[in-house]
């Protein structure tokens, strides 16, 4: 049951650094909000490797081609993910951009059945489900009065989501290291690679960014700090569990997002966000139990 708190931690700190993000957003492109992301986790990453060889000493990992193929992917797709938010938060509030971007969950199910060899319960279904429906809802979108842009980048945003979680799954089972080392290294080269993409991507094309973060790193350190910890959780959680169950226990995040967008962003929130959180809290009880 390991996994439960390690996604709690994720679902915690994700909630901040996407806060911190759309506070970043505000005065920084897209890319350079993306790139805040990982720019300062690599040598977090790389300490929380260290530390965990010397504490408990194991054979060093052989990368093989299947591996390399997991992390290539899963690092693009989060970087397209990343992207794809920080758009969502220029369209709608802070809650309802980063509610939409939670529809990962049901995708994550869908694919991780039909092409990643996982399997749910039926109760683990239903708990997938009902995390769907508290999406729906937490988008205070309607069925007659859906804001199509909004909901297209949601889920694309969703799709590229579960796309990095199942790779980042398959990269920590091809390693076959013991807990929790694989998943470690599956954060270190993914966080890695990320950051040198996007580094070379913006000092060939965007230079006065990589100035902009520079001149903002208090809050540029808290995104990489939030992310790298909220990182940590989520490969971990996932090498031990289904990322179907994890990614639904994680929405219980939409909670704390909603507690930061009233009370530290100020903005006010609907009606439906209170079926939403029951939807949510409905949803996680069924995962755990499954």
């Amino acid at each position: 049951m390991l996994w439960i708190p390690f996604t709690l931690l994720a679902a915690f700190m994700q909630a901040w650094r996407n806060a911190f993000q759309k506070q970043l957003s505000k005065e920084v492109s897209v890319a350079g909000v993306t790139l805040a992301r990982f720019i300062w986790a690599s040598p977090l990453a790389a300490l929380y490797v260290w530390g965990l060889y010397h504490w408990q000493p194991v054979a060093t990992p052989e990368f093989g081609l299947d591996f390399a193929i997991f992390v290539v992917g899963a690092a693009l797709a989060q970087i397209l993910a990343t992207a794809l938010m920080v758009k969502l938060f220029k369209l709608r509030n802070y809650a309802i951009g980063a509610g939409l971007a939670k529809s990962e969950a049901i995708l994550a199910a869908v694919l991780g059945v039909a092409f990643f060899s996982e399997t749910l319960s039926l109760i683990g279904w239903l708990g997938v489900m009902l995390g769907a429906g508290a999406v729906f809802l937490l988008s205070g979108a309607s069925w007659r009065q859906l804001s199509w842009p909004v909901l297209l980048l949601g889920v694309a945003s969703g799709l590229a989501f579960a796309l990095t979680s199942l790779w980042v799954r398959q990269a920590s089972l091809v390693l076959e290291l013991p807990f929790p080392h694989g998943a470690a290294w599956v954060l270190l080269l993914v966080i890695l690679l990320q950051t040198l993409l996007l580094t070379a991507y913006l000092l060939l094309r965007d230079r006065a960014t990589l100035a902009a973060l520079w001149q903002r790193p208090q809050l540029t350190l808290a995104v990489s700090v939030c992310s790298c910890v909220g990182s940590i959780g989520w490969f971990t959680a996932m090498s031990l569990e289904s990322v179907a169950l994890v990614k639904t226990l994680g929405q219980v995040e939409v909670l704390f997002m909603l507690l930061i967008s009233a009370f530290v962003f100020k903005e006010k929130l609907q009606k439906a966000d209170h079926w939403g959180l029951a939807l949510i809290v409905l949803a996680a009880i069924a995962v755990m139990w499954a």
